[in-house]
């Protein structure tokens, strides 16, 4: 199969269908802090001229942004990057650099780039291939027509229509024999590409047709498509009861690793001088596809949609507090890990965001000196 039409088609549907969110800006590639920044002829059509821009970041707005970080009980890492040097790295509460944290549901966004790369390499046809022939036994002649429509692009922008399996329905989900057919016999809820729905269980059918499409498990394909090319160790994760790896849930990396998985997608799926995830994936990926009903934020292909400090934000959100969050146009990756497993905590969540918007972005907008303890390119396999 040659991917080259669908991978033309998908960069058409993204420049024609964004919004402000999938601008090009986001896009220029960027190989360290040599690189030229950003113009503001870069901005999407009618969008308000970026800040004059800036290096490095003020120091003490970010030590200030460390610090009240420090003082939020659930938090276990703060990474803030710029040009892909990482410019304040803190671990808090018996964290490490060397440690993988549960990064929860951003296992979602890295799914979503191996369905981008899958599509690339000739696996999968593209967002609208239907689903149904990877799973003939769950979805027969017997089953709902509306789940036969269901396409890869569905799976990915949480409108598949099929009830959802988190929230209230997750223990039992899990708690399954098979959470493949488990996933599929739920009710439609909605019509395929209708309102989010919010479920695992999509990104979870999605790693099902990754290992049937690949010929590999999940996590083989991710180890060789995705976690070599950056050089991130990529631990193995949990599985269902039919060994297929969990696909929207569970997946361990460490806090370095989800940087650079950030500044791969800020930089347009480019890293080390190879297009690691293909541009075009990259652009209809952070086309706004469907709206939270909870947050308001936007959803594309597996990463969230929203603002920070008036500027457009990308990012990948995991339960608890684990976040990978990237402002193009300041050219900013932030990351945080959190304590994975208490009780859900809006106020927690809140704060994360609290400082980011009111003194991480400051500090990056004001800019400062360029030295930083710590750089990503050749930083070696975090």
């Amino acid at each position: 199969m040659n991917p080259k039409p669908v991978l033309a088609a998908l960069l058409a549907a993204a420049a024609l269908g964004g919004a402000a969110l999938a601008a090009p800006s986001l896009l220029p590639r960027d190989d360290g802090p040599s690189a030229a920044a950003p113009s503001a002829a870069a901005s999407p059509p009618g969008a308000a001229a970026p800040p004059a821009p800036t290096r490095g970041v003020d120091r003490a707005l970010l030590d200030s942004a460390c610090a009240q970080a420090a003082r939020l009980p659930r938090l276990r890492s703060l990474l803030v990057a710029r040009d892909g040097e990482i410019l304040a790295e803190r671990y808090f509460r018996g964290a490490t650099a060397e440690r993988p944290a549960n990064v929860k549901s951003v296992s979602k966004s890295i799914v979503s780039a191996l369905v981008g790369i899958a599509v690339a390499e000739g696996h999968l046809r593209g967002p609208e291939q239907p689903i149904a022939p990877f799973f003939p036994e769950q979805l027969g002649r017997d089953a709902d027509p509306r789940k036969r429509a269901i396409t890869l692009g569905n799976l990915l922008s949480m409108q598949a229509g099929l009830e959802g399996t988190s929230f209230g329905g997750y223990g039992a989900w899990v708690g399954s024999r098979d959470w493949v057919r488990s996933a599929l016999a739920r009710p439609m809820a909605d019509e395929p590409g209708g309102r989010m729905i919010y479920s695992t269980g999509n990104t979870h059918l999605l790693s099902a047709i990754l290992t049937r499409a690949t010929g590999r498990s999940t996590w083989a394909y991710a180890q060789r498509a995705l976690a070599e090319p950056l050089g991130i160790r990529l631990p193995r994760w949990p599985t269902d009861p039919q060994g297929i790896y969990f696909g929207g849930n569970e997946m361990r990396l460490t806090p370095r690793a989800m940087v650079r998985f950030g500044e791969l997608y800020r930089n347009g799926g480019w890293h080390g001088g190879r297009q690691v995830v293909p541009e075009a994936w990259v652009r209809a990926s952070l086309v706004p596809r469907t709206r939270s009903p909870w947050s308001g934020d936007e959803y594309g292909y597996g990463w969230w949609l929203s603002t920070a400090g008036g500027h457009p934000m990308f990012y990948a959100w995991g339960y608890g507090g684990q976040f990978i969050f990237v402002v193009p146009e300041l050219r900013l990756t932030v990351v945080t890990t959190s304590e994975p497993d208490l009780p859900r905590e809006v106020g927690h969540l809140e704060e994360i965001r609290r400082i980011l918007r009111t003194l991480i972005v400051p500090a990056a907008e004001e800019g400062g000196p360029v030295a930083a303890p710590d750089t990503l390119p050749g930083g070696g396999a975090r």
